[in-house]
């Protein structure tokens, strides 16, 4: 069988790709390198070579120098793959570009702020609102059929499965069967899983912090709510293992609900 003359050697389409943002409050390597160790618990799995954002909001404009080559090698050691900056100031951008990342958004000029607290450094780790990298085709792990209805709604009927990612964009995601180790799940809305949770849940992704995660079986590896998270490295609380569960964000603090019990 011939080969078809409308063969191209190179196709490109828009993907979307899911990415965390990394958003920076301290540029000491050292810090930030003890923040993570923290954050992961030296779980080398934590993270599955996911796209990341770096997001210098947060940093004080005076007397911070980014490393650039040293802060992406860092977060590549964690099996995150910086690919741009957000929030760069006019002074950064030439440097960010010629560190081979791309410039997420428009570059913004930052007014001088107030002395702020000493505070512990930290980064906080959200699924991205855009996708950052090129818009060139991306091969991933295939992923369970799910249906999107006109109501904001996923439905996924089939496991979710390690290694895979469901994204459900501006929109609540329903799954009927269990989320296994491994496998990553996340929605701008709230997510209900009727089965048990055993990776990882991310809810109200662009920032919804009314957003809420439901299981039938409390067994995650991560939750998140608005880019606040919990993991249990320690195990979950006694009554919640395995349990009906729901997960709320009150503040800054993730809770966790027997089912019956919530208002």
């Amino acid at each position: 069988m011939s080969k078809s003359t409308s063969r191209k050697p190179i196709e490109i389409k828009i993907s979307t790709v899911v990415a965390v943002s990394a958003i920076l409050r301290d540029a000491n390597l050292a810090v930030l390198d003890a923040a993570m160790q923290e954050m992961t618990g030296g779980n080398a799995d934590f993270f599955d070579d996911e796209f990341a954002v770096i997001d210098v909001g947060q940093l004080e404009p005076a007397g911070q120098t980014i490393d650039w080559a040293a802060i992406t090698t860092l977060l590549k050691s964690y099996r995150l793959n910086a690919v741009a900056v957000r929030n760069a100031t006019p002074e950064m951008a030439a440097e960010v570009l010629a560190h081979g990342l791309s410039l997420d958004g428009s570059i913004k000029e930052r007014a001088p702020s107030a002395a702020a607290t000493p505070q512990q450094a930290e980064i906080e780790l959200a699924p991205a609102a855009e996708p950052a990298p090129e818009p060139v085709a991306v091969q991933q792990v295939a992923a369970p059929v799910a249906t999107q209805f006109a109501a904001n709604t996923m439905i996924v009927d089939t496991p979710v499965r390690a290694g895979q990612r469901i994204y459900a964009r501006g929109a609540d995601l329903i799954i009927t069967a269990a989320v296994n180790n491994g496998a990553e799940v996340i929605a701008d809305g709230s997510i209900h899983i009727y089965a048990p949770l055993r990776g990882r849940a991310l809810a109200g992704a662009s920032g919804n912090t009314e957003a809420r995660i439901f299981t039938l079986s409390m067994e995650a590896e991560l939750v998140s709510i608005a880019g606040m998270y919990r993991t249990f490295e320690n195990g979950f609380p006694q009554d919640r293992a395995q349990q009906a569960t729901q997960v709320r964000l009150v503040g800054d603090r993730i809770d966790m609900l027997p089912i019956k019990a919530a208002a």
